[in-house]
């Protein structure tokens, strides 16, 4: 295709799509990597959702359910709700895309509490809405004012995420029901994390309309790679979203895993509270190794580095020695880095290449 063509069928692109660049190809992450920087759970499905993955192959011939009626009605059976109050996914992020397209039209807004969800600026722009930030810092405080006043008044919709990414935060649920309860718009609540956390909002879905809670089996579940996530809400809007779903949005190894973790959640019980564990020892760790690291309900860590370096030369270094760590893109976290939290070899070798960073740093005067 020569350039003049090529302009042609860019600028045929509609004006939302020629803001996004071109995405490059990139390597895939060395194998021998310890994995610590997407907050997934590293260990292996229960033997009985094992089971029912690879019973499903059997099955690959056909189409998924229509609907993925069995799969709502097991989660609506699991959460004590009606399956008419339940839509599942390919993750919680296709339902959360869903959101937008249902809610925004061009010049609209939404409010997010930040630091948030990076994708939320990427969903914004396609639907060619505002994304409002209400800044909230560490703090477990919700800003309830800014969320129903101010520049916030106009959004559409109110984005929370309870514990919070990138922060590990949690905010009492009767904050999130107080704002719920004041606010006459929909209140879109994620909870990806909340199987770490001390409380749940899910009681509340009864009890307001406004409120769209989002679940996903992704962290607390050792199910990233499977994508499945549910959306809890009135039955007028699940509806509605379910109205604007993709044909077959998921597969039948999705479906049968989804079914069979709700049926064994118990079995779950001691990686959670591996990770809890290794939560706090990894924090103390880092805090006698002069890092600040915010208290988490969470599946990871979110670290002040030590003065003098910011996050990205930490990312840098770690991943010389082998190990993977977030870096955050918000405003004010220049000098952080995200930890997820995995076995404890996996967080023993991420605390050794720490001390060797910093044994390196001491030995030789600084260049900064």
């Amino acid at each position: 295709m020569s350039d003049a063509k090529l302009q042609s069928v860019l600028w045929s692109l509609s004006e939302k799509y020629r803001q996004l660049d071109p995405l490059p190809s990139s390597s895939a992450p060395d194998a021998g990597c310890v994995k610590l920087n997407t907050n997934e759970n590293p260990f292996a499905l229960p033997a009985a959702v094992m089971e029912s993955a690879v019973a499903a192959l059997e099955r690959q011939y056909l189409y998924p359910e229509d609907g993925n009626i069995s799969l709502r009605e097991a989660a609506a059976a699991s959460y004590s709700l009606s399956t008419d109050q339940v839509i599942a996914g390919n993750g919680s992020s296709e339902l959360l895309s869903l959101i937008y397209k249902a809610f925004l039209e061009p010049g609209d807004s939404v409010a997010m509490l930040s630091p948030g969800f990076a994708y939320n600026h990427k969903l914004a722009l396609l639907q060619g809405a505002r994304l409002l930030e209400i800044k909230c810092g560490d703090s477990c405080s919700l800003p309830i004012h800014k969320l129903l006043f101010g520049p916030a008044k106009e959004a559409k919709f109110i984005l929370l995420a309870n514990p919070n990414n990138p922060t590990g935060t949690f905010v009492p649920i009767g904050d999130i029901e107080s704002l719920v309860a004041q606010s006459d718009r929909l209140i879109v609540l994620d909870e990806a994390y909340v199987d770490f956390a001390p409380d749940s909002a899910l009681r509340l879905i009864d009890r307001y309309s406004n409120l769209l809670l989002l679940r996903t089996f992704s962290k607390s579940y050792a199910a990233a790679g499977i994508r499945v996530g549910f959306g809890f809400g009135h039955p007028e809007v699940i509806g509605r979203l379910r109205n604007i779903q993709n044909m077959f949005n998921m597969n039948v190894i999705g479906h049968a895993v989804g079914v069979s973790i709700l049926a064994h959640r118990t079995a779950y019980a001691e990686n959670h509270r591996h990770i809890k564990c290794e939560r706090e020892r990894v924090r103390s760790a880092l805090t006698q190794l002069g890092f600040s690291v915010t208290p988490s309900h969470t599946n990871f860590l979110l670290a002040r580095v030590p003065a003098g370096r910011d996050g990205i030369w930490w990312q840098i270094r770690l991943k010389q020695k082998k190990i993977l760590v977030a870096v955050l893109p918000d405003e004010g976290l220049e000098d952080r880095i995200r930890v997820s939290i995995g076995t404890k070899q996996q967080m023993d070798a991420f605390l050794a290449a720490v001390e060797d960073i910093l044994g390196a740093e001491t030995s030789q005067p600084s260049t900064v």
